[in-house]
């Protein structure tokens, strides 16, 4: 059975190795220690709400929400930043569980809305995300400023 949390600085080893993984399948460096750095100041500082998904007490997944707010609507919005969820577990439904832990989560705190990128051939995360009732915003083109022209292209 699979159990949706939020997490805390308690889970910093599990969300470090699911980060790991969640960067390696993007072709990054494992870096288990800055991922667990990365986090715990991420956590501590409050500049972010996770949610961890486990199997019998083994970490499976996670989703990472960042807060911003909308200067239109006066309110609160949701930066649905990282979804993950290990190899192994992946097509039994804990996306989906994630997902909702998230939805839950903007609703409770009375965001304005909820929002996530993703990569235009990303079929199955487009998939997941239509199924649940997301709507692809076809008025807005997403634009990205790199300041660094070294930097490495962005994830699809």
């Amino acid at each position: 059975m699979v159990d949706v949390t939020k997490a805390n600085l308690d889970d910093l080893d599990a969300l470090a190795e699911l980060l790991s993984q969640y960067r390696q399948f993007y072709g990054q460096a494992a870096e288990f220690t800055a991922c667990r750095e990365f986090l715990q100041a991420r956590i501590t500082s409050g500049e972010c709400t996770l949610f961890l998904a486990r199997d019998d007490k083994q970490a499976i997944g996670f989703v990472q929400l960042y807060p911003t707010y909308s200067s239109v609507a006066l309110n609160r919005v949701w930066i649905l930043n990282d979804l993950f969820v290990a190899e192994a577990f992946r097509r039994q439904g804990v996306a989906s569980q994630l997902l909702q832990a998230a939805e839950d989560f903007t609703e409770s705190t009375a965001a304005t809305r909820l929002l996530l990128c993703t990569g235009v051939n990303n079929l199955p995360a487009k998939t997941l995300y239509e199924s649940r009732g997301w709507q692809l915003h076809a008025d807005y083109h997403y634009y990205v400023y790199l300041p660094d022209q070294d930097s490495e292209a962005l994830p699809e």
